[in-house]
């Protein structure tokens, strides 16, 4: 039987590999979301999905799947 090892990034891990990846913090990307229009007053505006926060942020900063929803929770509030 073959054993896998699991890696478990933390979500500061993730959010320091976007830093260094794009130059930008979560709070750099959380002014931009909130520029364009994603964001009011911080939070996520109803009617912006996921997948829209996905998109710009793999277009726009290359970033993964995986951490283009971590911004995505960070806007939803995730904080650790």
């Amino acid at each position: 039987m073959r054993s896998y090892k699991i890696y478990h990034m933390s979500f500061q891990a993730y959010l320091d590999n976007i830093q260094s990846k794009t130059g930008k913090t979560a709070e750099d990307l959380q002014k931009l979301a909130q520029e364009k229009g994603f964001l009011k007053d911080g939070k996520l505006v109803a009617e912006v999905k996921a997948g829209q926060i996905v998109s710009w942020l793999k277009d726009e900063y290359d970033l993964g799947h995986g951490h283009a929803m971590a911004i995505y929770a960070y806007f939803k509030g995730k904080r650790s």
